[in-house]
Formats: C-alpha cells, structure tokens, sequence
C-alpha cells in the first residue's frame, strides 16, 4: 500500500478544466496571470534552492481544488508555436494538498506531502495478471488508431503508477474521470480504474461500430435500390418509347383511373385521398401496396353499374313455373315484388327517402325442396345477376364487414365482394345455409349480417375494408335456412319469412318426371327416346323408396335407376329402348325401403299391440311419423314411477307428466283401470333413441299410447296424431301442421286428429293432399280416444304388456 511521506511547500498553478497525472509533460501559456505567477514564483524559490522551479499543478472544477496536485518542474520556458510565451512543465509525483502559507511572488502557495506510491517487488498475481490485461486493451485501442509508436512504450512500462497514470494521455477520458485517478493514491487500485475505464470506452467503441457499419451497410442499400429503380426506370422509359405508351408513373395512373372512373362523389374523394398518400408514400413503404391494393377494389366495384329489371310479370311468372313445380308461396311473393317494383318505376318512385325497393326473403324449409337453386330461378325472371354466398360454418365476423386494411391479406367483406363478383348494384344474393352461422372470440357474424339485412339501414352499409358508403338497398337477399329457430331472433325478425314445407307425392312426381329425369339421362348418357320411365315407378320411388320432404334422395334413386340401366345395356344384357315399369324396380335397384304400416302384415304392424300409437312430428329434414310405446311394470318386481326413454327434451319429458296425471286424475272417467297407475312403473319409450327429440306435440299421442296399454283396446293403424294435453284433457294448438300432414299422407296414414285451433292451418294444406286425409279437429282427450282406439273384442281380457 502507498504512504504518505516528505512535507513541501509550492507555489499552486491551477489548471481549468485539465488533469496532469505524473510522468505527463505539458505546454503552459505564460500570458494567463496565474500560471506566470505560479513559474515565476518557483523560478524566484529556485534561486535560493539547488534543482529546476517546482510548482503544483492542481485541477481547479467550477472554482474548486481538487483534494490531490502533482508536482511540476519547469523544464523549460521560451515561446510555444503560435509565437506566445510558455513553459514546459513535466509531472513528477502526487502531492496531498495541506494549508496555505506564504511565499514570494504573487502566487498562491501551499504546504503538501509527497504521497509515496511505491509497489513492492516481485509483483502479485492478481497485480501481475492485471498489468498484462491492462497493456492488452491499451494496445488494442491504439492500434484501432493506428499509434504503433506508442504500442512499444506502453510496453515497455513496468511500474504499475506509471503505467496507470500513462491513462491520462486518452482522449476519451472525462475531466472527472482524469480528477478520480489522480485522487486514487493506491497504484493498483488506480491500474484497476484505468483499466475498467479503458475496457468500457472499447465496448462503446465496438457497439458504435457495430452500429455504424449496420447503416452503412443499409445507406449502401438504398443507394443500390435507387441505382437499379432508377435502371429500371430507365428501360420502361425505353420501352415505352419504343412501344409508342405515354410515359407517366404509377400514382399518376392511379390519379387518372380515380378520376376518370364514374364513382359516387364520396367515394371520389376518398379515393383521391388515398392517392394523396400513394405520391407521398416511399416504395419501400408496405402502405404503398395497402393503398394500391385497395384502390383497385375501389375501381373495380360497379358503382353505378345496375341491370334494368324485366318488368314482365307474366313471363316472370312462367320462367319460375318452368323452372321449379310447386313451391306457390315464393313465386307469388316475388310476382309481388316486381308488380310493385314496376308501378314505383312508373310514377317516379324509384328512390324514396335515399332507399331503393330491394327485398330480404327468408326461404325455411328441410333439406332438398329447392330453396338454392330457387334463388337462381329468381335471378333469371327478374332479369338480374346472380351470386350466391354460403355462410355454412363461418365464424368470423370480418367474414361479412370485411378486415382492417392495416392487416396482412386484408380483404373486403363477402357481401362486398359478391357485389363484386355480380358487377352489378343490384343483384340477387343468396346468402345460402344462414342457420349454420356459428360465433367465437372472432365474432358474432350474425350480428354483422343485422345492419346487411335491415332495409332501413343497409342503404348506407359500411365495409371495414372499404370505410365508404356502400348502397345494398336495391338488392334481393333471399336467405335459405332447414330450422328456423336455429336464427338469431333480431335477425329472423328483419326478414320475411317463406316456408318450404316440402312436397306432396304427386308434385314429387311431376318434378321427377319435368326437371329430374332429363337432367339424369343427360348425365348417363342416355337420350330420352332409349329409356323412358312410367309414372308409376316414379310413383313408387318417391312413395317406398324415398321418404323425405325434399326430392335430393328422389334424383340420387332416378340417377341409379339409370346408371344400372346404362351398365347393363353396354354388358349386353338389356336392349334399348327400355321402358321402366313399377314393377322393374326391384330388380334393377332392390326391394323398397319405405313400406307404409298399412300395408304391411296386421300382426307385424306396430299398433299390433296395446300401447303403441302414432304421433306426428317435425325435424329438420321436415315432417316425419313418430311412434310411442308404453308399458307397466311387474307390481312385484318393478318400481313404482314413470321412466322415460329415447333422447327426450325437457318439454317432451313434461309432456308425459301431464299425460300421466290426467289418466290418474280422470281415469275412471274414462273407465280406465287406473289403479295400476299407482301400484305399477310406466315405461314410454320413444323409438330411434339416437335421435333427439322435444317439443309438447305428442302430449295426445302419449296419452293415447297409456289408454291403450290400461284398456286393452289397439290404437287403430290408420290414425296419427299431433297436439298438446293440459291437466285438464284439453287438447292445445301446435306448429307444423303442413309438415305433419305431409308426413302422415308419405306414411299412407288416412285419418289424422288435430288440434281445433289448429284447423286454419289446413288452408295451406295442399288439395289433393286433404282429399286423401280424414283430418279430425278436436278439442277434448275424449274426442281422441274415441277416434283413436278400436272397439274391444267382445270377453277378450285387455293385454297389458309388461317391463321386464
């Protein structure tokens, strides 16, 4: 460790803003005050004392001295190059500064102590190996600077003070910086400063560096890019020369198209603005392509583009007459539609109140009754364009008002792109399959497709991507739809409603016979003079072989049909022209597959026993038949209380609470044994478990099925039935009564029992179905039974069938 030692006395020459470390020389102005004070003062001491003037250099910070001073010897005093007086004054040692005292001249003198800052020899290890790391970084550094002279002296230094005061020679180093090594009397703790110091100051260095040649590198980029544009630019310009264009740049292009495309107003400045931002955008800038990635959409969107409608009514009425059989309620709303469209165009009206006279249809109806292809079928009698959009399965809402055009692959919104893709302002959408809509963290697209569908608000519609005003007010949305409860209320509630229940037997006939089997004999291959089929194997494929609402399993029959007909004629084994007779079809595609109850065997009828009755019910596939069984349980085995079976819904499972206490409640009445009721477990079960069933129609039919079971007496084969039971035996309304029939008249049921309330509905009932139905309107549980159940066999004792 260092030692203080030798008390002196000198003259103080203060140095503003600079350090002096020993083993420094320096030039000194002579013409500041203080410091030819300070040297003539030493000069005067040294005449008196043997050795060169001595002075202390102190560092003087803002007006303070530092608490540590070098001293100096004047080695030489003349004039420095520019010619002014000065000295030469080399640092020797550290002195603590003590006291002021008195001296001659009129410089400041001090008392001090030498500070001893010898290092014992040899040296540490630690000091050693700092030694070595200290002269590596110093070298380092100045051979980035290219001082290969000094790289030998630094190492030819061996004292440690020397070598930690060589420091203050660094540019880089800070005056406070220089102030803390000279305060620091212990040499290695000094060595360590430097050296920490000096490693600090290449780190510096090499990340400036680093960053320096990271844009260099990015400045001899753009250089390279805007060389080669400017090539490129070049040989365009050439080109088009050579080829005979006007020359002009991409933005001014745009601005050409923008204005010379006939757009709304709104959208004109909107899209000029954009232009705006494309000659001000860089090439390299990504807003570039958003910006011209969008004002291609905007250019490419019929604004004012709309196709006249054809205000025929007649033959619109004809082209949906050819095209599709049946489906009345649709054709006459649409002949209403243009009736309407066309007075509106005859006395200026075309326009009130900034909306057109579009129309929002909702087409509900099963599976396979021609609700898409209807769509296409309105298109063409209106004389409009056409494009369908299917929404089965989509979950994200951007899906219908489009994306931010700040996101990658941003794209409009698909009721903006049908228009689009229609060129039109005013076609027919089919927004196809809209009860499939699903809703996730995306988004609810049912509740974009509010304001799409609102007649009052989509005159102004807004497209996230677009961000202008879009008018749909002229366009026919029809929406297809199997259930409508599966559509959000607010949305059902701006559309009207139509409803496809599906088709008789006979129009099922007439559309195999006009629309199916040509289509499928051009697709086989045939021509309609080599194979020709009856009606009534028509008649029976749409009776025993299908059994559907809709008439897609019909062609899928009518198409097989004809393949195995084709098959066998290229294997020699059928000559053509063949006609296609009923009693073919077993033989070229199997026995029938819907064979209805009443014509099968009585004692492999279903109602063959007591407790079984026929209900009517409506799924999403459309009306069907459904069957209820019931049963008791052993009074010494089975527990008392009703169990219900068949995937059965709340309502449902209600339904036969009800039924249960009113035959407790008003058996005897009805001279039921309803003492069994009480001691006996009832079992109903509800066939095809694997189907979810609900919904408090089959209330009579479970009433009806417990009579049975408790009377003996069968449920005749020929009656189904529909309607809810109170706990008073009343028999309620229900839905799908057009459905229902429709189902009962597939299943070759010939009585079928409502309920009273229900007998408006038979008006949409087709003729020739009601000629074929005896439908009985009830009000009372008595009334059904009485219709229901045969008459007992005379001493037969009622057969109760019992739950294992």
């Amino acid at each position: 460790m260092a030692s203080t030692s030798t008390p002196l006395t000198l003259p103080v020459l203060p140095l503003d803003g600079e350090v002096v470390l020993p083993g420094m020389v320096v030039p000194l102005d002579l013409s500041d005050s203080e410091v030819r004070a300070a040297v003539e003062a030493a000069q005067a001491a040294a005449r008196t004392t043997p050795g060169k003037p001595r002075v202390l250099l102190v560092p003087r910070i803002d007006g303070t001295y530092a608490n540590t001073g070098v001293l100096g010897t004047v080695e030489q005093v003349g004039r420095l190059a520019d010619g002014d007086p000065g000295a030469l004054i080399r640092g020797r040692s550290r002195v603590r500064i003590g006291a002021g005292t008195t001296g001659p001249g009129a410089a400041l003198w001090v008392e001090g102590t030498s500070v001893d800052e010898t290092v014992p020899e040899p040296l540490p290890g630690q000091t050693a190996e700092l030694v070595k790391e200290y002269k590596a970084l110093a070298t380092a550094w100045l051979r980035k600077r290219g001082a290969w002279q000094v790289v030998d002296r630094v190492q030819a230094i061996d004292d440690v003070s020397a070598l930690a005061d060589n420091s203050g020679y660094s540019p880089f180093l800070t005056t406070d910086q220089k102030v803390e090594l000279l305060e620091t009397a212990d040499p290695v703790a000094r060595l360590k400063l430097a050296t920490q110091q000096l490693r600090d100051h290449l780190a510096e260095q090499d990340v400036a560096e680093s960053i320096a040649k990271d844009v260099q590198e990015g400045v001899d980029k753009q250089q390279r890019e805007f060389l080669l544009r400017r090539q490129l630019e070049a040989v365009r310009k050439e080109l088009r020369e050579l080829n005979g264009e006007q020359e002009g740049e991409e933005s001014d292009d745009y601005r050409t198209r923008v204005e010379a495309a006939d757009l709304p107003e709104k959208v004109r400045e909107a899209a000029l603005k954009e232009v705006d931002k494309l000659e001000r955008s860089s090439d390299q800038s990504p807003e570039g392509s958003w910006i011209r990635t969008w004002l291609d959409t905007v250019l490419e969107m019929p604004w004012n583009e709309r196709t006249e409608d054809a205000y025929d009514i007649r033959g619109a009425k004809a082209v949906l007459d050819a095209e599709h059989s049946g489906l009345e309620d649709v054709k006459e709303r649409i002949t209403e539609y243009l009736a309407v469209r066309k007075r509106r165009d005859d006395r200026g009206l075309g326009v009130v109140g900034g909306r057109r006279g579009g129309a929002v249809l909702a087409l509900v109806g099963p599976p396979g009754v021609g609700k898409t292809s209807l769509g296409e079928s309105v298109a063409h009698a209106m004389g409009r364009k056409f494009v369908r959009v299917a929404l089965g399965g989509v979950r994200d809402e951007a899906e219908i008002r489009g994306h931010r055009r700040t996101y990658v692959g941003a794209l409009p919104g698909r009721v903006v792109r049908a228009i689009k893709e229609a060129g039109s302002m005013n076609p027919v959408v089919l927004l196809d399959e809209i009860d499939k809509v699903g809703s996730d963290f995306r988004g609810d697209p049912a509740a974009a497709l509010l304001e799409v569908l609102d007649p009052a608000q989509n005159h102004t519609f807004r497209d996230h991507y677009l961000e202008v005003e879009l008018d749909l007010s002229d366009v026919v949305f029809l929406a297809t739809a199997n259930v409508l409860e599966a559509i959000p209320e607010a949305l059902a509630d701006r559309m009207e409603i139509v409803r496809l229940d599906g088709y008789t037997e006979d129009e099922k006939v007439v559309i195999a016979r006009d629309h199916l089997l040509p289509r499928q004999l051009e697709r086989a291959g045939l021509d309609k003079d080599e194979v020709t089929v009856d009606e009534s194997a028509l008649r029976k494929l749409a009776g025993e072989y299908t059994r559907e609402a809709g008439v897609r399993t019909l062609e899928r029959s009518v198409a097989r049909l004809l393949r195995k007909v084709a098959a066998q004629h290229e294997l020699g084994e059928r000559k053509l022209p063949f006609t296609v007779r009923d009693e073919d079809l077993r033989d070229l595609i199997g026995r029938p597959h819907h064979v209805p109850e009443s014509a099968q065997d009585p004692a492999e009828r279903r109602t063959s026993v007591p407790g079984v009755a026929t209900g009517l019910a409506v799924t999403g596939a459309g009306g069907d038949v459904l069957f209820v069984e019931a049963s008791l349980a052993d009074p010494e085995t089975g527990a008392a209380g009703l169990t219900l079976t068949g995937q059965l819904g709340d309502v449902m499972k209600e339904s036969a609470q009800i039924a249960l206490s009113f035959l407790r409640s008003r058996g005897a009445e009805l001279e039921l044994p309803v003492a069994d009721l009480k001691d006996r477990g009832v079992h109903i079960h509800f066939p095809a478990g694997a189907v979810p069933k609900d919904g408090p129609s089959a209330g009579i039919t479970m009433t009806t099925a417990l009579a049975s079971l408790l009377s003996g007496r069968l449920v005749r084969t020929d009656v189904a039935m529909t309607g809810e039971v109170s706990l008073t035996g009343r028999v309620l309304p229900i839905g799908g009564v057009k459905q229902k029939l429709l189902a009962a008249h597939r299943a070759g049921v010939t009585t079928v029992i409502i309920p009273k309330r229900n007998e408006p509905d038979l008006d949409d009932v087709p003729a020739e179905v009601l000629d074929k139905l005896d439908v009985h309107a009830v009000t009372d549980v008595r009334q059904v039974l009485e219709l229901a159940l045969a008459p007992a066999t005379a001493g037969a004792a009622p057969e109760v069938p019992v739950a294992a």
